[in-house]
Order: structure tokens, then C-alpha cells, then sequence
């Protein structure tokens, strides 16, 4: 199997309602974005930029080295931000460009790689991303935690933050694996294209998850299904102490 040739851009953004300013968060003596960037440049994509609409993180990823473009401000998604970054890089069709959160600092390299092999190997696909098996069942009803299901074929039928599929009948022997979403992606650089294009969908706007835009416009979402759940992000205070506690260790 050979390893696909593909980017990694990381959004970063400087306003966040729940912690402010948190891709400069201090960990171990460095901004959180950078410790993401470094872990994006463990795995092997062919670069890493930061995509920002902060003047201020742009300056912090020079100081490091790390490929930086300045955003428009306006983005309503992520994937907008990353949709632009394609367009100023001025990508072919078919590049491969993998969405690495920017709060996401101990992100496992090896899983970059292995959702973008997924986006090469599913050619019918405009996207991949990753699932994991659920084991704390009370994430099973937990609108916090998104689940999915998928055909026979490992593509997304849907996400949800509800439970799903729903076991009608708890006694029944019928063996089922709920599966919990990851925000990694792989897109193809002219998904990202068609993407900006595309009207917010009924389902994502009643979900607040914007990867059912892609679904309901008829894309397909190829889902690579690892063993294990990686290292958990940033998203509180808490969260950020833990991830330094980690590192410290």
C-alpha cells in the first residue's frame, strides 16, 4: 500500500466562548497550536499550515517556523477557513487535504496518516474521517458525544448526536457496535470548492454538525473505524491542565 501524498491545515481561531484565546495557550512553553502543528509534522504529509484570521497567532507561527495563511474572518466553519487556504494555494483537483483541529495537541500522527490512506483508498469519496467504538455506554445517550453508522461498505449513513442506531429491543441477540464520530477529516481539494457553494442542510442546522451538509447534498464519507479513542482535546480549562499534566509527565 502506498502513502498518499497530502497537506495538513489546522483553523485556528483566536475568539473561543469557553476558553479565550486558546490556540496560545501555554503548554510546556509552547502555544497550543504549535504542539498541534509539531504532531501534524510527525506524520507524513508533504506540509502543515495553520490557517488563522488572527495577526497575532500568524506571529506566533512565524516565530516557530510553521507555515501560517491569514484567513478571512467571516468563516461560519472550519471547513470554509480550510476551503480558502485551498483556494489561495491554488490546489489540483485531486490533493488531499486533512482538517487537524487546532485543539488538539496530542493527536497521534499515525492517525493523520491513516485518514488520509482512507480518502485514497475510498475513490468514490469526497471525505473520510474516523470512528471509534464506544465503551463508556453512558456516551451512548450523551448529545455531546456525536455517534455514527455506517453501510457495509465503512461510508457514513448519518450522524447524529442522538442515539443511534437505536436498540428497540435491549433482550435481543442481535450484536451492535455504536460507533463515537472524531473531528479528523480528509477532503479532496474540489470537495472544499463545491463546499463553499453548498446551503447550510435542514439536518445540519437542526444537529449543529456541519458534515451533514455533505450528506444531504449526496457526497459520501468514507469511515475508518480505529481500535481506540486518542488522547481527548481541548476544549475547557480543565481539559488544557490536563493535556499539561501529560506533557509534563
Amino acid at each position: 500500500m502506498n502513502a498518499p501524498e497530502f497537506l495538513v491545515v489546522i483553523p485556528a481561531r483566536l475568539g473561543s466562548t469557553r476558553l479565550p484565546r486558546k490556540p496560545l495557550a501555554d503548554i510546556g512553553g509552547k502555544p497550543m497550536v504549535i504542539r498541534v502543528a509539531e504532531r501534524a509534522q510527525q506524520s507524513n504529509a508533504q506540509s502543515v499550515v495553520v490557517a488563522t484570521d488572527s495577526p497575532e497567532i500568524q506571529a506566533v507561527c512565524d516565530q516557530y517556523r510553521i507555515e501560517c495563511l491569514l484567513t478571512s474572518a467571516d468563516h461560519p466553519t472550519g471547513t470554509d477557513r480550510i476551503a480558502e487556504v485551498a483556494q489561495l494555494l491554488k490546489l489540483p483537483a485531486d490533493t488531499l487535504v486533512v482538517n487537524v483541529q487546532g485543539d488538539e495537541p496530542l493527536i497521534p500522527p499515525e492517525l493523520i496518516n491513516q485518514v488520509a490512506q482512507t480518502l485514497a483508498d475510498n475513490t468514490a469519496c469526497a471525505i473520510s474521517t474516523v470512528a471509534v467504538p464506544i465503551v463508556d455506554t453512558a456516551e451512548i445517550t450523551n448529545p455531546n458525544v456525536v455517534k455514527v453508522v455506517l453501510n457495509r461498505a465503512n461510508e457514513a449513513l448519518y450522524f447524529s448526536r442522538a442515539t443511534i442506531p437505536f436498540v428497540r429491543d435491549p433482550d435481543s441477540k442481535q450484536a451492535i457496535t455504536h460507533l463515537r464520530h472524531l473531528g479528523i477529516y480528509a477532503y479532496r481539494a474540489d470537495f472544499l470548492e463545491a463546499y463553499t457553494r453548498l446551503d447550510p442542510a435542514p439536518p445540519e442546522q437542526t444537529e449543529a454538525l456541519e458534515q451533514l451538509r455533505a450528506l444531504w447534498n449526496g457526497y459520501r464519507i468514507a469511515v475508518h473505524t480505529a481500535s481506540e479513542a486518542p488522547p481527548a482535546g481541548v476544549d475547557t480549562a480543565e481539559d488544557l491542565e490536563r493535556v499539561r499534566r501529560i506533557l509534563a509527565s
